[in-house]
């Protein structure tokens, strides 16, 4: 099965009555999480007063990870599963979990309980106010080093500083989307994604919620550093091209200063009678003038790399098997109404 693309009636048929609530979780080995996490979550859509589905989308674990959820969707008739047929990257799972979500509001977590399941109702009160966006802020990192905080801040600030999309500081995945904010992302088909963005490109009205991120629970994180500098660079490829503008600006200088030192020289040649500069000056400026080039060209090969994957039209993903959940439960809250 190729990229899964469904109308909403179609969903509706898959899961019997449609969803108010779609939970989206991209997971990647995270059999050791799973249990915990769901056993939170449920206990946190028990108390809505709406109907709701989970969706796991298994973004290609080599772990016993589509083993647990299967086990889970026999224990749980809210839980779908989307089994893609090898690992695309977080952004592509999340992506796909969207494109099935059915819900009226869907709200995108990670499964390693760092963003707390406790905060959803919170998120869906901010969405019946009229928000179509309700991101969750995060006022206090427990767990993380000193880099990863402060890499991510510069990161968002620099995005904030070049960008036409200002981003918001210190939020992640976790958020709720309307359907219409679904709706608009689902039109967006670019291979090279950076959700973050997206997320803030779509516009419509958007609000943040506080909340402090918890330690992981279990097992390891997927994002190392060299992981992290791919995605930021994913981020500011994808919504800038400042990089391209400072290596002109860069060139451009570099050029002057060269002319007005190579003016010098003559100068003091003809009016001193001055030998010219020797072996060590001449290499240091071929190799710092050669070593900006590069960068330049370095920079330029990025974006033109993602305009070739871009041309292929290749689909952003493929779905392995698609389990739709058995069933939309509702919350104790609308039973006893």
């Amino acid at each position: 099965m190729s990229e899964f693309s469904m109308t909403d009636d179609d969903r509706s048929a898959a899961a019997g009555d449609r969803p108010a609530l779609s939970i989206v979780v991209p997971v990647y080995n995270e059999e050791a999480v799973l249990r915990p996490f769901h056993q939170r979550l449920s206990g946190v859509l028990d108390g809505l007063d709406m109907a709701a589905e989970i969706l796991f989308v298994n973004d290609g674990s080599n772990d016993e990870t589509v083993h647990v959820v299967r086990d889970l969707r026999q224990e749980d008739g809210r839980i779908a599963l989307v089994d893609l047929s090898r690992n695309f990257g977080k952004e592509i799972a999340l992506t796909a979990g969207l494109d099935h979500a059915a819900g009226d509001a869907v709200v995108v977590i990670d499964a390693d309980l760092q963003d707390p399941p406790e905060l959803i109702p919170r998120l869906i009160s901010r969405w019946r106010d009229g928000y179509d966006v309700v991101y969750a802020k995060r006022a206090r990192r427990t767990g993380e080093s000193w880099l990863k905080k402060a890499s991510a801040r510069y990161f968002y600030r620099l995005m904030q500083r070049t960008g036409r999309v200002r981003i918001p500081e210190d939020t992640g995945d976790f958020r709720l989307l309307s359907r219409r904010a679904v709706i608009a992302l689902s039109k967006l088909r670019e291979r090279h994604r950076f959700m973050k963005g997206l997320f803030t490109w779509i516009g419509y009205p958007q609000v943040a919620v506080e909340y402090e991120r918890d330690p992981r629970f279990a097992g390891d994180s997927k994002w190392g550093y060299w992981g992290l500098w791919n995605l930021a660079l994913e981020g500011v490829t994808s919504f800038t091209v400042a990089p391209l503008k400072v290596a002109t600006y860069i060139g451009v200088l570099t050029a002057l200063g060269a002319f007005g030192f190579g003016a010098v020289i003559i100068a003091k040649t003809l009016v001193f009678g001055r030998d010219l500069a020797g072996y060590p000056s001449l290499m240091v400026v071929v190799l710092f003038i050669g070593g900006i080039q590069l960068v330049a060209l370095g920079l330029i090969g990025e974006y033109l790399g993602r305009i070739f994957n871009e041309s292929k039209k290749r689909p952003l993903y493929l779905v392995q098997e698609y389990s739709p959940p058995q069933q939309t439960s509702r919350g104790v809250g609308d039973q006893a109404g």
